[in-house]
C-alpha cells in the first residue's frame, strides 16, 4: 500500500469538504455534486473519522467551520485548484507540445518575443503561447506552464530561476537627436517622458532621480504613458528620453535605433525571474522550453 493510500483521505471525501465549506450548507453542497444530503453527510463523517478531528459546528440553524475546518479549507481548496488546472492542461494536450507563460506586456513585446523567434526555429515541434498582463502575480502561475515575475526572486509556492537584472538608464532615438545628459542636473532639462507606474510595481523618472539622492518632479505638461512598451514607442519616434530597461532596449541598441543619453545607470537589486508552481512536475515540452530559455543571454 503505497503512503498516499495509507495516510490520505478518499478524494470523493475532499471534494465533499470543499463544497459544503464553501457553500455553508450540505443541502447546497449536494445539489451542487448532485448527490443527496445524507450522501454528503457520510462523506464528512468519513473524512472527520479519517482525520481524527471535527471539521463542523452542527448547529438548528446551519453549520460552520471549527477551527480545524478553518485550517483544513484553506490547505484543502487551493489543492484542488492546482489539480484541476493540471488535469485540464493536461486533457486539452497542452503537456505533450504547447507551453503557455504569462508575463508583462513589455517584457513579452520586448524581450521575450525575439526569443521566441529563435527557439520557433530549433524547436519547430513546440508552441508556446503567451499570455501578457501587466496585472500579474503569484497567485495566478499556476494557471500557467510559466510565467516571468519581477521581484527579489523568492516566492513561497514558485521556483524561481533569474532571467536578467534591472538595470535601467535613459534612452532616446538614435535618429532623432535631443541632446545628452552630461549631469543629472543637464538630464532634466531634456523632454523626459513620463511613465506612470501607479497602478503597478515599475520604476518611474522620480524613483530614478531619487536613487542618486536627486529631487525630480515632473512638468505638469509632460508627455506621459501608463505602460513601458508605450514608452519605448514613444521614444523611438523622437518624442523625448525614456527610462530604458538594459534587458530590453540592448537589441535595439545594438540595431542602432536607440542610445543611452547619459552615463548614470540605476541597479536596483531587483530582476525579472522565470517562475512556475513548486508543486507542479514540469512537462517535457515545458522542460525543453526552460532549458532554452535560461541558456540565452
Amino acid at each position: 500500500m503505497s503512503r498516499y493510500s495509507r495516510h490520505l483521505p478518499p478524494l470523493d471525501t475532499l471534494i465533499a469538504f470543499e463544497a459544503v465549506a464553501r457553500t455553508g450548507s450540505f443541502t447546497r453542497a449536494a445539489g451542487e455534486l448532485y448527490l443527496t444530503q445524507s450522501a454528503v453527510s457520510k462523506q464528512i463523517r468519513l473524512l472527520e473519522d479519517h482525520l481524527g478531528a471535527q471539521l463542523f459546528e452542527r448547529r438548528a440553524r446551519g453549520i460552520s467551520l471549527t477551527f480545524a475546518g478553518e485550517h483544513f479549507q484553506g490547505v484543502v481548496e487551493p489543492m484542488l485548484d492546482q489539480l484541476l488546472a493540471n488535469v485540464q492542461r493536461l486533457k486539452s494536450g497542452h503537456g505533450d507540445r504547447h507551453v503557455s507563460v504569462i508575463c508583462t506586456h513589455a517584457v513579452a513585446q520586448y524581450w521575450l518575443f525575439p526569443r521566441l523567434l529563435r527557439f520557433s526555429e530549433q524547436h519547430p515541434e513546440l508552441t508556446v503561447n503567451i499570455h501578457a498582463s501587466n496585472d500579474i502575480n503569484e497567485s495566478l502561475i499556476g494557471e500557467y506552464d510559466f510565467g516571468i515575475l519581477y521581484g527579489h526572486g523568492r516566492w513561497r509556492t514558485l521556483q524561481a530561476s533569474k532571467l536578467f537584472d534591472e538595470v535601467v538608464f535613459p534612452i532616446a532615438s538614435s535618429h532623432h537627436p535631443l541632446g545628452s545628459g552630461e549631469s543629472l542636473a543637464e538630464l532634466q532639462t531634456l523632454p523626459l517622458i513620463q511613465l506612470d507606474a501607479s497602478a503597478w510595481n515599475c520604476l518611474d523618472w522620480h524613483d530614478w532621480f531619487a536613487h542618486f539622492g536627486v529631487r525630480y518632479q515632473a512638468p505638469a505638461d509632460a508627455l506621459t504613458f501608463n505602460q513601458v512598451n508605450l514608452v519605448f514607442d514613444a521614444v523611438l519616434q523622437g518624442m523625448g528620453v525614456g527610462l530604458g530597461w538594459e534587458a530590453m532596449a540592448r537589441d535595439r541598441i545594438a540595431a542602432g535605433l536607440i542610445r543611452p543619453v547619459s552615463d548614470f545607470v540605476v541597479r536596483t537589486g531587483q530582476a525579472d525571474y522565470l517562475v512556475h508552481d513548486r508543486q507542479t512536475l514540469l512537462s517535457p515540452a515545458a522542460q525543453v522550453f526552460a532549458d532554452w530559455l535560461l541558456g540565452q543571454p
